[in-house]
């Protein structure tokens, strides 16, 4: 199950930083070896001081555990024939590392091994980085798997650098399409608008901005406002933090918003369990390693691991 992770402690959020501004597929800055740890180190303080006020640190390890125990009890009911199955974490910033789940399901004997992206759509800098990890560590190694590979890399979050939508990830368009589906499902019963957060930095960022709009919102009377954090499937800073203290309590004091409201994130319920069965059990039915979308580059990309991993993972033999 592979995710970006965060800190479970406040002494965890430097190496957590340090490892995200040091990543080249979430995001390229000038001599970023010396960059990277220098906006980490500068910016723990306030990051700690973000977890202290959401109980110390992140529960994203707590709620994929809930899920991935769930959902594999589902699994060994729903596919006899693939049971008995286990989940491993494999986060990309913090332990569990992504390459320590893959050591340890080495000492497993794993044979058959899913890489399945916990963000329901696709980015380079978010799933892209993720199998870029998982395709490093053998090619650093020099080495051939030991399992045979396939990954989930969607379903049918996390905004991105305006650069990476101009190379053509498809992340915009995923979001939009998942947005639709869901009103759609609802009628069209409320009127509204896909916005973006987590910028950071002074570099361009998609847009509009969720702060920015809010602001709009309030200024022409539109004071109860409704969140939901489409993209992400479990509470960590970006919705207990910034949607609900910077946007919900202070932000909406400041533009005088009577009720700004966010959705629940799916968390521990079990319709969201089923949903990840199902979702494992219709890839493993489908016997095939990857979606057509992974296979096809970035019209416009810059990183020459992206073609590899492709490779790697639409070449495997299952």
């Amino acid at each position: 199950m592979l995710n970006m992770g965060g800190p479970e402690k406040l002494e965890d959020v430097h190496d957590f930083l340090l490892r995200l501004f040091r990543d080249r597929d979430l995001m390229k800055l000038p001599v970023q070896n010396i960059l990277g740890p220098f906006i980490a180190k500068r910016r723990t303080p306030k990051i700690q001081e973000q977890y202290s006020k959401i109980g110390g640190g992140s529960p994203i390890k707590h709620w994929t555990s809930m899920q991935g125990e769930g959902m594999i009890k589902l699994l060994d009911q729903m596919c006899p024939e693939t049971a008995p199955h286990k989940f491993y974490i494999g986060f990309r910033y913090v332990h569990p590392l992504t390459e320590e789940a893959i050591v340890e399901m080495e000492k497993d004997g794993v044979e058959r091994a899913v890489a399945f992206t916990q963000y329901p759509q696709y980015s380079c800098s978010t799933t892209g980085s993720s199998l870029n990890a998982i395709y490093r560590y053998y090619s650093n190694r020099g080495d051939r798997p030991k399992m045979r590979w396939s990954v989930i890399d969607r379903w049918p979050t996390h905004p991105l650098l305006v650069e990476v939508v101009n190379r053509g990830d498809p992340y915009p368009q995923e979001v939009g399409g998942t947005v639709q589906r869901v009103m759609e499902r609802l009628g069209h019963c409320n009127p509204y608008r896909l916005v973006w957060q987590s910028r950071v930095g002074p570099m361009p960022w998609l847009g509009p901005q969720t702060d920015e709009v809010i602001k709009g919102l309030c200024e022409r009377g539109k004071k109860n406002i409704l969140l939901v954090p489409i993209a992400f499937t479990s509470d960590h800073i970006e919705t207990l933090h910034e949607l609900d203290i910077e946007y919900g309590q202070v932000l909406g004091e400041e533009c005088g918003a009577e009720n700004i409201r966010r959705a629940e994130a799916l968390n521990g319920n079990p319709l969201f369990m089923k949903a990840l069965a199902d979702l494992v059990q219709s890839h493993l039915r489908s016997n095939e390693s990857c979606s057509r979308q992974l296979t096809l580059r970035c019209p416009l990309c810059t990183n020459p691991t992206c073609a590899e991993t492709k490779t790697f993972f639409s070449t495997q033999k299952l």
